[in-house]
């Protein structure tokens, strides 16, 4: 299947228990690790033939991309899939020092608590005492290398395969710590996504660390017959029709009759402080005495119901019994995580649950967590903008969607704020390798304003879509097999224009 060179995928996991959840105590009963298979090798999943990355120039001393480089060499670790990995975990923030609800420490989220002991670890390989992987980036991305290596010895990897970043699957698999194979899974394609889709991550020092975007045949051994929680969903109902459905565990949720039982009155907004594979693996997991009805993954705004709306999930303490829980990936701190397909996604979900419940859409119903009494909990934080996401949900927004303007089968790949006025699309479908670009707009909406929207496929004309329109400018389709694009669009002055990028290969 073709796949694109450069996938705009934002993801992060984050395997371990979540902050700003409400419930029982949790217990100290440990997680069941995924399974680790010495069998054969399956075929690769990706066709592409490797890359070769560009040569690199020496970084500077003391910045975090010198110290993902000299980690890599010293613990023999791709450099690229280490940074890769360490995006994935905190989109490269070490939050100061300070730990996660979980425990988990740094740039590369070393953990410390009753069921995982990365942290530790890290400090026996590295020598380095637990005080200064917790505070030193430099130190923790070499203890994140540390760890990551010692898998791959347990795993097998001779000095041959270590060289190849696909053969470190089930290593990157080990790192997430998941509760099940599947969602193992669901970390190591997260990881790999970000390799094929190149990061361009801004610290929060402001420091700009670089994966360029290259295809790898993967290796993903007994991890291949996992299932794929990015795939088709599994035949089980589930209440929002756009939902996957993976159960939480049974210890984790009280079994109801709601609403006949209690009346469902309010809806729910949590930040897990953690990533979409994170909350689904710990919503799994016996010991965390948490969950919550629903998850949204930051780069595309997937959804992934856990629990039955009936039933009560245990994500806001005194409004258990009369409340929907939707959980958001990321960090209440850092906005990245706050896309706009999550704020989309979300706010359809939280329209879905007012209508069928009679729910007035309403700050005094729709609530964070932050505001249910009693609670102790900041989520989702001074990040989360509210006036936008209440504005999708009452319907004050564009009622349109690039996914519903492009047509069935195209996906987000990228986009592009237009100021306040709008945001250009590009998406992509692997059915029939046809890219589409559409600008959507958000204020004026219904009234006729100036919008273009255009796509180029290198070696052609650019097609360009421009007036006067009331919601968005486009759709423009065009077949790109083996061809890079130029995409962007205007809204009055507000103007994007990429490079050539986003190339598509056999």
């Amino acid at each position: 299947m073709p796949r694109l060179r450069r996938l705009a995928v934002l993801l992060a996991g984050s395997l371990i228990p979540l902050a700003n959840l409400t419930g029982p105590p949790a217990s100290t009963a440990p997680a069941t690790p995924p399974p680790t298979s010495t069998a054969p090798a399956t075929p690769p999943v990706r066709t592409a033939a490797p890359a070769t990355p560009p040569a690199r120039t020496t970084a500077p001393a003391g910045t975090l991309a010198e110290a993902f480089t000299r980690a890599a060499a010293t613990y023999e670790v791709p450099r690229d899939l280490l940074v890769a990995l360490g995006y994935a975990e905190t989109h490269l923030d070490g939050h100061g020092g300070a730990p996660s609800a979980s425990g988990g420490y740094g740039v590369m989220h070393l953990v410390s608590n009753p069921t995982v002991h990365t942290l530790e670890r890290a400090a026996t390989l590295t020598k380095q005492p637990v005080a200064t992987l917790k505070t030193g980036d430099a130190a923790n991305i070499a203890g994140g290398a540390a760890v990551l290596r010692a898998y791959a010895d347990e795993l097998g990897l001779d000095a041959t395969a270590r060289k190849d970043p696909g053969k470190w699957y089930a290593a990157v698999a080990e790192y997430g710590n998941a509760s099940t194979s599947e969602v193992a899974r669901l970390y190591a394609d997260t990881v790999y996504d970000l390799m094929a889709g190149g990061v361009h991550a801004v610290t929060p020092s402001g420091e700009t660390v670089i994966v360029m975007s290259r295809m790898l045949q993967l290796d993903r051994g007994a991890y291949s017959a996992a299932r794929d929680l990015d795939g088709t969903m599994a035949a089980a109902a589930v209440d929002f029709p756009s939902a996957r459905w993976v159960a939480a565990k049974s210890a984790n949720y009280t079994v109801a009759k709601r609403p006949s039982s209690a009346k469902i009155d309010r809806i729910v907004i949590h930040v897990a402080q953690g990533s979409y594979a994170g909350t689904i693996s710990w919503f799994q997991n016996p010991a965390a005495q948490v969950s919550a009805h629903y998850v949204v993954r930051s780069s595309d705004g997937a959804v992934t119901q856990m629990v039955r709306e009936k039933d009560r999930a245990w994500h806001a303490g005194n409004y258990n019994s009369r409340s929907v829980g939707i959980e958001h990936e990321g960090y209440i701190n850092n906005a990245s995580w706050f896309t706009d397909p999550m704020y989309r996604a979300s706010a359809a979900l939280t329209r879905s649950i007012a209508d069928r419940y009679g729910i007035p859409k309403d700050r005094a119903h729709i609530v964070g967590h932050n505001q249910v009494p009693g609670a102790d909990h900041t989520d989702p934080g001074p990040k989360w903008d509210w006036t936008r996401y209440m504005q999708y949900v009452t319907g004050g927004g564009n009622p349109y969607t690039a996914q519903k303007v492009c047509g069935s089968g195209y996906k987000m790949v990228d986009s592009a704020a237009l100021g306040s006025a709008g945001t250009v699309y590009l998406l992509y479908n692997t059915a029939n390798d046809n890219n589409c670009v559409a600008t959507m707009k958000a204020t004026s909406l219904g009234t006729a304003t100036a919008a273009t929207a255009y796509l180029e496929v290198q070696g052609k004309k650019r097609v360009t879509q421009s007036g006067n329109v009331a919601h968005y400018a486009g759709p423009i389709r065009a077949y790109a097999l083996d061809k890079c694009v130029k995409w962007g669009g205007k809204i009055g002055s507000s103007t994007y224009d990429s490079p050539f990028e986003y190339c598509v290969s056999e």
